[in-house]
């Protein structure tokens, strides 16, 4: 049975700070950003988006009311969590009018757990053939001002209909995963920012890696050679290219040369909107399906998942006649019309904080134009604004 991706949908917030003017105030050269890390902008999230609300807006671009009336699993994957206890994909099925009898779960490992996410949705549906799984992969990247980090933070989701006879990409059954406990980046409960051993990290990336793909070569017998490109888990756009730069070392050039042309398609979205832990593998994917004129029905795709503490998998897939119906304008359009923050304006904005009185309630939030927003909370509850119905809703 072939199972995998049959929609992906985007959402970001509706502002982004571009680069040369973080740079700029911190007094640091443009080059370092857009050279050195090669980002340009990243997105940014008011206190009335979270990573429900983000989540909600990407699968709701993509759910037709037969979707909703046949998903019976939500799957979300996030390390920006907004309760300790509750998921967040139970607030993101009631938010989204999926039918009642299904299950809603939240997975928790760094940047990796959307992707655990989509092998149990494989699986799912390999035992029940008529579901639909919406996986969701959903983050808000925060390290605070003049972090190391800051740079590269960004806020957005992805989600994912996985389904039986999907129209997108079929999944094959080549997974080879690695565990390791390190500690290059985690945050305790009682801090609001991560800790980060940036130049660790970047060493544990890149191991895993080529450690996993000998692996996979080994299990597999499968070369750089039999795929189209290469998609990475981004936490920026360099640190994708070096891991690219590992696994090419010896190809042959004509390999090389193709798999660099697919990389650099495939990061044009991340490097407008940031680090978005769990969606930024997958970022990069609808990256290149919606940027590349190359890929044709048949090509399979490496994807490199990194969760850091650390887990990270290699796995493959195949695109399948009719991938091309995607939102590309949609999600063109999204990218283009945010509104350009000062840097004041990004610091007040994304370091805002709720303020709750002593019954656990904050006051009315701030109008959010977008379809789903926080409106407040009630009593430590977090109170949502369903999409406004539009005029074809009523009728």
């Amino acid at each position: 049975m072939n199972i995998g991706i049959d929609k992906i949908g985007l959402a970001v917030p509706d502002y982004y700070l571009d680069l040369d003017d973080l740079a700029k105030s911190r007094q640091t050269d443009p080059a370092k950003y857009t050279v050195g890390l090669m980002q340009t902008k990243m997105a940014v999230t008011p206190i009335t988006q979270d990573v429900v609300t983000l989540a909600t807006q990407a699968a709701d671009r993509i759910l037709t009311e037969e979707d909703r009336a046949s998903i019976d699993m939500v799957i979300l994957g996030t390390e920006s969590g907004i309760d300790q206890s509750k998921a967040a994909a139970v607030f993101v099925h009631e938010l989204l009018g999926i039918q009642p009898f299904a299950r809603s779960i939240e997975l928790k490992e760094a940047c990796y757990a959307a992707t655990a996410g989509l092998e149990m949705a494989r699986n799912h549906i390999l035992a029940h053939p008529e579901s639909k799984v919406l996986v969701i992969a959903s983050d808000i990247a925060k390290y605070g001002r003049f972090s190391s980090g800051e740079a590269t933070q960004g806020a957005g989701s992805i989600a994912m209909l996985v389904t039986a006879n999907p129209r997108l990409l079929k999944l094959n059954y080549d997974n080879v995963y690695q565990t390791r406990n390190v500690m290059d980046f985690w945050r305790p409960n009682y801090s609001s920012y991560p800790e980060v051993d940036g130049r660790f990290s970047t060493v544990q990336y890149l191991n895993c890696l080529t450690t996993t793909y000998q692996r996979y070569q080994q299990l597999t017998a499968k070369q750089l050679s039999d795929f189209a490109a290469v998609v990475f888990h981004i936490p920026f756009a360099k640190q994708g290219l070096k891991g690219l730069q590992k696994i090419t070392k010896g190809t042959d050039p004509d390999t090389k040369q193709r798999l660099e042309q697919r990389f650099h398609e495939s990061i044009s979205y991340n490097q407008v909107v940031g680090n978005i832990y769990t969606g930024s593998l997958f970022l990069s994917f609808l990256s290149l399906l919606e940027n590349s004129q190359a890929l044709k029905a048949g090509d399979s795709i490496l994807f490199y998942s990194y969760g850091s503490g650390a887990v990270c998998e290699l796995f493959s897939g195949q695109l399948v006649d009719g991938f091309d119906h995607l939102l590309s304008e949609s999600h063109s359009s999204l990218l283009q019309n945010r509104k350009r923050l000062s840097v004041a304006d990004y610091e007040r904005l994304f370091f805002d904080d709720i303020i709750l009185d002593e019954t656990g309630s904050s006051s009315q939030l701030p109008d959010d134009p977008s379809p789903f927003a926080l409106q407040k909370i009630d009593r430590h509850k977090r109170i949502y604004r369903p999409k406004p119905q539009q005029p074809d809703d009523l009728k």
